[in-house]
């Protein structure tokens, strides 16, 4: 798996696009960019990310490659959970739902509830 800790703000960006269209040409990708580069910017930095394993091409059409993330967005979402959980919270998920369960705005409907406890008493079952 790739380690996108690493990446430029740029990057990131580029990632998020990825991830949110699930696949995209690069100009789909500057389309999407605040304060856009130029075209060539964002080949370079779809050509960077791809060396580093973070994107893939899937296929061209025409003269445009259509490039998509390495990883799925579930899996990279995982990894970028982990590391807000290490970063701020020392790995305590319970300190980071209590973080989210305080604030204000913080609204857990009963469903929610439910599934919450539901998994909380399946990890203890497995031994999790």
């Amino acid at each position: 798996m790739s380690d996108t800790t690493n990446l430029s703000r740029r990057e990131r960006q580029i990632m998020n696009v990825l991830h949110a269209e699930g696949s995209a040409t690069v100009a789909t990708v500057q389309a999407r960019l605040p304060d856009p580069p130029t075209d060539m910017a964002v080949r370079r930095l779809m050509h960077i990310l791809e060396e580093k394993g973070h994107v893939k091409r899937l296929r061209k059409e025409g003269r445009e490659v259509i490039y998509a993330p390495a990883q799925s967005k579930a899996r990279a979402g995982l990894h970028a959970l982990k590391q807000v959980l290490d970063t701020f919270f020392g790995g305590a998920v319970d300190e980071a739902l209590a973080a989210h369960l305080t604030r204000k705005d913080a609204a857990l409907t009963d469903e929610q509830a439910a599934r919450i406890q539901k998994l909380i008493d399946e990890a203890k079952k497995e031994g999790r």
